[in-house]
Order: C-alpha cells, then sequence, then structure tokens
C-alpha cells in the first residue's frame, strides 16, 4: 500500500495562485469574490456522500475475487482517508426479481421461509463496517417475493405483510450479522413495535411528489418521516419539499459510465444538489460495476471490478472525485449560508465541523464534460475565472488551507486527479484562486487527506475459454455459485439428501412464483455465465427436472441479453421438457422455433444436455449420443452462455462445462 506524499512540482501548480488559473497566466478573467462566515449561523446538516450496492445485483462478481484483490477494492471503497472514504452504503433488500442488471435473493422465498445468509449484502455491509465502524447502512428492496403480493403485482396492498418482511431483514442483520440498519423506508409504528426505534424513515425514496405534498397535508405522517428522498433529481427540489423542512436527499443518483465525463457528471452534481437542491446527501448508483459490461448501464459504478477470474480491477476517476468531499468532511458537519454558484459557472460549498475546521469544494464542470445518464442537462457556459474568498466569523484566524486538486484532461487525454498541491497561505482572512474549466479543488483545514494505492493488480483477461463447475461444495461461502448472474429466478447451491451420490451437491433453481418487480423479469429463469464475445462454443450440463408434467429446462448459448432487457433476449436455446419433448429455439421467450421432436426425457431423472454451436450450425447431444444436427444460426452472432428452466420451477443442475474455441 502506498500513500501519496504532498506534490512539489512546480507544473501542476501552474499560475494557480498568481494572476491567473493553470495554464491560464493571461488575458481577460471572470474575477468575483465570495464571503465565508458563520457568524449569522449555519446551513443544513451535511449527512454524507454514499454509493448503492444493487438495484441490482451490480456486486455480483465482486464476491468471487481472490485475496488479495478483493480486499483491496474494498479498500478503495470505504477505508477513511484512502480512497472514496464513503460515508454510507445502500444496500437492495433481495427480493427474487430482475431489478436492472440482475436478481438478488430474498431472505425470504416463501412465506414460511428465512435464511439470513442469502446473497452477498450482508458480506459487503460487515466489510464496509470492518473498515469504517461510522458508516452508515440503508436499507431498500426494489423487489419483492411473490407471496407478498398475495396474487397482485404490487407490494403495498397488504401494509402488515410488507411492514413484516422488510423488520424481519432488519432483525436478521442484528441478529445473524451484528448489524444496525440506519435507514429504511417502511411506517414508524412497524419499526417502533419491534424495539427498532433507532432505525430512520426515508421516503418515498423514489420522486420528490407526491410524498412532499402529503407530508405538508399529514402531520401524522410528517412526524415519521425523517428524510425525502429523489431519484436522478438534477440538482433541483420542489417547492413543498422546501416547505416541509425535513432533510433532502439525492437518495440515487449518477448512474453514468465511470470515464471521465462521469467524474465530470459526479463532480458536478456532489455540489450542485446542495447548491441548486438543498440536498444534504448523494447516493451513486452505483458502488462498483461489478457486473458482466454488456448488460445494461456496464461501468456505471464508481470502480471497476468486473474479472474475478483474473484478479483485474480499475480505480476510476469516480474514486477520487469523491475524495475531494469525503476525505474532508464528515456527517454531521454543516453547510456554511452561501449562494455557491461561481460568476464564471461552476459552484462551490464550504462545510464546517462547528470546531473551528473549514472545507470548501469547488467544481467547475462544462456542460459537454459533465452530463450525467439522466435527467437531461439544460446548457451553462464556464469559463476560466478568479476567485477570492473573504473567510469571517470563526474562519478569520484561518492562516492556512491544505490544497487538493483535480483536472480532467478531456483534450489532452490526461487527467490529473487528487493530487495535494502546496498549503495556500491566507493573508488577513483572504485568498484568491484562479480556476480553469473542469477542475475539483478542496480547500481545508485537515491535514488528514490521502490518495493511497496498491500495487498494480493483474492485467485484464477474457473469460476463462474452458470453465467447469460441479458444485460440490459442502459450506460454500456465498449461496450463488462463482461468476453465474441470474437474470430472471435464483440458482443457489443445493445439497440433495435423496441422491445416491452422483448429485448430493448441485445448482437449483428456487423462485416457484414470478416476484413483484417493476423491471421485466422473464416468464422463464435463467442465468449467465462467460463472454458476450464468445462464438464457437459447447455447453454441457447435467439437469433435473423437478415438475411434472409441464417442467422443462435449457442450456443456451450465444445468449445476447439480460438485465431489464432480459424478456427480449436472444441465442440458441436447446430446451428438454417433462413430457419428453425437444426443441431448439432463437429466443429465450421460445417464440422463434428451430427444430422440435422428440427426447423420452421424463422429470425426476438426471439427464446429460450437450449444445454444440459452430459458425452458422448448432447440434444437441442428449445423454451423450446426437439428438439434433445441422440447425441453422443466423442471430445472435455472440454471445453468453447459460442455464434456465421454462417457468418459475424447482429444477437443478450439475456438472456444468463450457469450452469455446
Amino acid at each position: 500500500m502506498r500513500c501519496a506524499a504532498l506534490l512539489c512540482g512546480w507544473l501542476l501548480l501552474g499560475c494557480s495562485w498568481g494572476p491567473g488559473p493553470p495554464g491560464v497566466c493571461a488575458g481577460a478573467l471572470s474575477i468575483a469574490t465570495y464571503v465565508l462566515d458563520d457568524a449569522g449561523g449555519l446551513g443544513r446538516q451535511f449527512d454524507g456522500i454514499g454509493a448503492v450496492s444493487g438495484g441490482g445485483a451490480t456486486s455480483r462478481l465482486l464476491v468471487n475475487y481472490e485475496e488479495p484483490y478483493r480486499s483491496q477494492i474494498l479498500d478503495y471503497l470505504f477505508k477513511p482517508n484512502f480512497g472514496a472514504s464513503l460515508h454510507i452504503l445502500k444496500v437492495e433488500i433481495g427480493g427474487d426479481g430482475q431489478s436492472t442488471d440482475g436478481t438478488e435473493p430474498s431472505h425470504m422465498h416463501y412465506e414460511n421461509d428465512e435464511n439470513y445468509f442469502r446473497g452477498y449484502e450482508w458480506w459487503l455491509m460487515k466489510e464496509a463496517k470492518k473498515r469504517n465502524p461510522n458508516i452508515k447502512l440503508i436499507g431498500l428492496p426494489w423487489t419483492f417475493p411473490a407471496w407478498i403480493g398475495k396474487g397482485e403485482n404490487w407490494p403495498y396492498d397488504y401494509p402488515d405483510v410488507t411492514a413484516y418482511y422488510v423488520v424481519s431483514w432488519i432483525l436478521g442483520a442484528k441478529q445473524y450479522h451484528g448489524l444496525d440498519i440506519d435507514y429504511i423506508g417502511l411506517l414508524r409504528y412497524t419499526l417502533d413495535k419491534h424495539g427498532l426505534q433507532q432505525v430512520r424513515i426515508i421516503a418515498s425514496d423514489r420522486l420528490w411528489e407526491p410524498i412532499s405534498f402529503v407530508l405538508l397535508l399529514d402531520s401524522e405522517l410528517h412526524g415519521v418521516v425523517d428524510v425525502i428522498g429523489a431519484h436522478y433529481p438534477g440538482t433541483k427540489t420542489v417547492p413543498n419539499a422546501l416547505l416541509t423542512k425535513k432533510k433532502l436527499w439525492s437518495s440515487e443518483d449518477y448512474s453514468t459510465f465511470n470515464d471521465e465525463e462521469g467524474a465530470g457528471c459526479w463532480a458536478r452534481i456532489l455540489n450542485q444538489n446542495y447548491v441548486n437542491g438543498n440536498m444534504t446527501s448523494t447516493i451513486a448508483w452505483n458502488l462498483v460495476a461489478s457486473y458482466y459490461e454488456q448488460l445494461p448501464f456496464g461501468r456505471c459504478g464508481l470502480m471497476t471490478a468486473q474479472e474475478p477470474w483474473s484478479g483485474h480491477y480499475k480505480v476510476e476517476a469516480p474514486i477520487w472525485i469523491t475524495a475531494h468531499t469525503t476525505q474532508f468532511t464528515q456527517p454531521g458537519w454543516s453547510y456554511l449560508q452561501v449562494d455557491g454558484h461561481l460568476e464564471g459557472g461552476g459552484s462551490f460549498v464550504a462545510l464546517t465541523d462547528g470546531l473551528g475546521n473549514l472545507t470548501i469544494i469547488i467544481e467547475t464542470m462544462t456542460h459537454n464534460h459533465s452530463r450525467c445518464i439522466r435527467p437531461s442537462l439544460p446548457h451553462f457556459s464556464v469559463t476560466p475565472q478568479r476567485a477570492t474568498f473573504y473567510l469571517k466569523g470563526s474562519f478569520y484566524m484561518v492562516e492556512t488551507l491544505q490544497v487538493w486538486h483535480s483536472r480532467l484532461g478531456f483534450d489532452s487525454g490526461n487527467s490529473s486527479l487528487f493530487e495535494q498541491l502546496y498549503p495556500l497561505k491566507v493573508w488577513k482572512g483572504s485568498f484568491s484562486i484562479g480556476l480553469n474549466v473542469d477542475e475539483v479543488y478542496t480547500l481545508t483545514t485537515l491535514k488528514t487527506g490521502r490518495k493511497c494505492s496498491f500495487p498494480e493488480p493483474p492485467p485484464p483477461q477474457p473469460f476463462p475459454s474452458n470453465y467447469k463447475d460441479d458444485f460440490n461444495i459442502r459450506n460454500p461461502p456465498f449461496s450463488e455459485a462463482p461468476n453465474f448472474a441470474d437474470q430472471t429466478g435464483v440458482f443457489e447451491y443445493f445439497i440433495n439428501a435423496s441422491d445416491p451420490g452422483d448429485h448430493v451437491f448441485t445448482l437449483r433453481q428456487v423462485v416457484v412464483q414470478r416476484p413483484i418487480t417493476w423491471a421485466s423479469d422473464a416468464d422463464q429463469t435463467i442465468s449467465l455465465i462467460g463472454n458476450f464475445y464468445w462464438v464457437n462454443m459447447t455447453v454441457t450440463c447435467d439437469i433435473y427436472i423437478e415438475k411434472p408434467g409441464e417442467g422443462g429446462v435449457f442450456i443456451a448459448g450465444r445468449v445476447d441479453n439480460g438485465g431489464i432487457y432480459v424478456r427480449r433476449t436472444k441465442g440458441v436455446f436447446f430446451w428438454v421438457f417433462a413430457d419428453g419433448t425437444y426443441r431448439v429455439t432463437g429466443d429465450l421467450a421460445g417464440e422463434e422455433i428451430l427444430m422440435k421432436g422428440l427426447s423420452g426425457v421424463r422429470d425426476h431423472a438426471w439427464h446429460t444436455l450437450t449444445l454444440n454451436i459452430q459458425g452458422t450450425s448448432a447440434s444437441g447431444l442428449l445423454n451423450g449420443y446426437p439428438l439434433w444436427e445441422n440447425v441453422t444460426i443466423s442471430e445472435p452472432s455472440s454471445g453468453w452462455a447459460a442455464i434456465g428452466t421454462r417457468s418459475f420451477e424447482f429444477a437443478q443442475f450439475d456438472n456444468f462445462h463450457v469450452e469455446t474455441t
């Protein structure tokens, strides 16, 4: 591990403290003055910067990394004064349904079922707490198991059932993992009844309205909601939200490809969510892009870790943009009462701990270099400028400010990220600074900032071309097999106690009713694995149909879609059914039939399926013998391998093997 020392090069300093900004040392500049004063009181309390794991399955591949790389990734995200140093971790309460890039398993698949060791969010919260005991934890369900709705695709017709389900998750977090959940979206009465008075309420964790309007009308509801949370607010709030006097959060934001433009988006909204919208917390979707990149919203995380098989990961620019705020503030600090808009474009915020410390974060992101994926960004201009700050009140005696600087290098291609420059001397309560475009500065009394790093991780490698998994693990550390990415349904390790020995340890699809979800689950269950760019491949898997009569399973290759688009998935699908028939289809929905016939397959018996795809031709074997051949394949041209079932039904898989050429 290395932590960068003070950057002594004059090149980066440029003319920053002279007549103009770095690299812009002459010509007409916008010149303006700004006053920072706490004598008349402080602004809103700062609640922290965070990120989302889930919504959904965005951390799926992270758990499969070997050490030391997995711990290194976690340090970059959570360790104080190291990297992103996040204040908040928001996780999905798994509900078995598709919630953007996959499904996350529920702690209660069925009404009489409870298991608080499924999935990986418990593990992730514990790892975050291990690094930062003060990190705040938020839980939010994106989807729900079917039994919550009692036949309807809506989880709130039976509020007592929904409340019981969410409270059980909170209680399980404490009982089995020692985790205290800080925020949730649930009615106060239900929490208090279960001794959870310390858990705060976020509502509606989606839009400003109608919840803001309702809070103004309903005094009882107003009394129990602690935070109004909105998703992708575009740095703006609404009048009703301000009138409630509640904390306002951007409880899901960013969702942008993590290159320099994504870093520019993140830098802009971290400041302007408060400057324009009085939002005291901003939470990024997502924490770490740890899912197959060709799924929807690939690489929309603060960093990228999508190759557990190679150990490769990348610390992206948004990590260091985050550090400009998180390493020099803490929840409980307060914003100063300032306008926050720079006259030459851009923004600044100033925060204090009330004990004499001061942190100022300045961003000058230009329009075309800071567009987020949503909402659309109205045009604005940013120009090189010079700013003079006057420190008054308790800050008048500040003599020196530490300086941290980032410049996003869109023209040069070389970005300078989170570099410590020479301290800035404050003369009689004032200082001036030259600001170029697409920069971030942190000026602070704190001396605790660090830019730390590990040795370079291994180089990137494609998914192994010869991959096997027999699922023979008695006490798996996680409920899901490595590298499988469930897109509809949930595939879990299973101990088949009734098997005589060959198939005791298997992978089982366990969701038997369509979950309640905002996205579009397929009518079939499916789990992806491998490399999206695979063309020629042989997929083999032992299968076991559990549903008599109408049950069915498949193996597949060249699978081209997943996530919220899973219903439109195409590929080469080799199906066998409990009624003794088979089909070959060009899509997951089973509508494009390429071949069909009799197979002799029955339920409650193990069979081995083999799918061979070479060029424009495909063939299939059953139990080692040819069943069909010479099926012409026109599209897709490449894709993942996959396994799945005909419907939401129990089925088992064993001895999976994929080999590509």
